[in-house]
């Protein structure tokens, strides 16, 4: 049965200016990818540095109605907002999406009491991330057009140690280069008011994801990710955050984990494939048999754009997970018809 070390809490992923790499249950202090000791060959500056760093944080949220995403995406060179709301039900769907050039936006080093900010005529997103307080929190205002109706939102994610335990990792990629990832799953609060329509998610009823990225992914970044959560046949809250990138020595250490009523599982590898394509069943195994699932998307979510020397490529197809996953004490979770999200990422810069 594959089982991780979890290392005790520190302040940074770095000690003398290299990163540490591990896994996690408590978030770092601080996470400066600049702070380590020449990433590259040459000697650049600090701010020609800076523009090899990508960062993301991203808010998922849902009931056994409603899916909403919310992400953030500064790649330095040209940044991306979007926001996705589905209504299961009636299949209606909300999308918004900005890319704009060059990364003004700041995103913080800590998550103990920080936010990420964008706004712009007729739009306004901020995840306001309160460690401190354990809570997160996700405000949208989007104003309406001619084809999109009105979107308002205020969501919570409660991160209380009871309710949520997150899974926070430094993985290696070549020489002093390094990614760092947070994830946690926990109850979710708030209401949407979506073209005069009100809705709310009940902490009982509702479940989110927080993610939070950041590290000197390579020129071609290439990340594929699973995530589904929500309550099994007993009531009880789990969900899993599923990857397959392009970081080193993923036995010892990697992003995926699953869990049940609060509790964290780490997972080993996993490998994820399409036989059929994107837009048809996904396989998604390791080979330890903690992992076999299928995900069979239901709606597109995509999108393609080139700046200058640049791509970006992005799937990201909402749907059901069915199928199994284990804990490490060896409970099979049966997973039938579980909505979540699948990914595809292809970033050249």
């Amino acid at each position: 049965m594959y089982v991780r070390d979890i290392q005790l809490p520190r302040a940074t992923p770095l000690e003398n200016n290299r990163p540490v790499h591990g896994t996690w249950t408590r978030p770092f202090d601080d996470v400066d990818p600049l702070g380590v000791a020449r990433p590259f060959a040459l000697p650049l500056p600090r701010w020609m540095r800076n523009y090899r760093v990508k960062e993301w944080q991203s808010f998922q949220a849902q009931d056994e109605r409603y899916y909403l995403t919310a992400a953030l995406l500064n790649a330095k060179y040209y940044r991306v907002a979007q926001v996705t709301l589905w209504d299961k039900e009636t299949k209606e769907k909300l999308v918004f999406r900005k890319a704009l050039p060059f990364g003004a936006w700041r995103f913080p080093r800590s998550l103990s009491n920080s936010s990420v900010t964008s706004r712009s005529y007729g739009f306004y997103f901020r995840i306001h991330d309160w460690l401190d307080a354990d809570l997160v929190e996700l405000d949208l205002d989007i104003e309406p057009t001619r084809k999109r109706p009105s979107f308002t939102a205020h969501v919570e994610l409660d991160l209380a140690r009871d309710l949520a335990t997150p899974l926070v990792v430094s993985l290696p990629f070549s020489g002093q280069r390094f990614m760092y990832a947070y994830k946690a799953l926990a109850p979710a609060r708030g209401d949407l008011v979506f073209g005069g329509r009100h809705i709310s998610f009940d902490p009982k009823k509702s479940s989110g994801i927080l993610h939070d990225f950041k590290g000197f992914y390579p020129y071609r970044m290439r990340n594929t990710w699973a995530s589904g959560f929500g309550f099994d046949g007993a009531g009880r809250r789990f969900g899993f955050d599923l990857a397959e990138n392009q970081a080193k020595d993923a036995f010892r250490q990697n992003e995926n984990a699953l869990w049940l009523e609060g509790r964290l599982y780490p997972l080993p590898p996993v490998r994820i494939t399409m036989p059929n394509g994107i837009e048809n069943e996904w396989i998604i195994q390791d080979l330890e048999g903690m992992v076999d699932l299928t995900f069979i998307p239901r709606e597109r979510e995509d999108y393609s754009f080139d700046l200058l020397l640049t791509r970006c490529d992005y799937r990201a197809p909402l749907g059901v997970f069915n199928g199994m996953v284990m804990t490490s004490e060896g409970e099979k979770l049966a997973v039938r018809n579980l909505w979540g999200f699948g990914e595809k990422l292809y970033i050249r810069v």
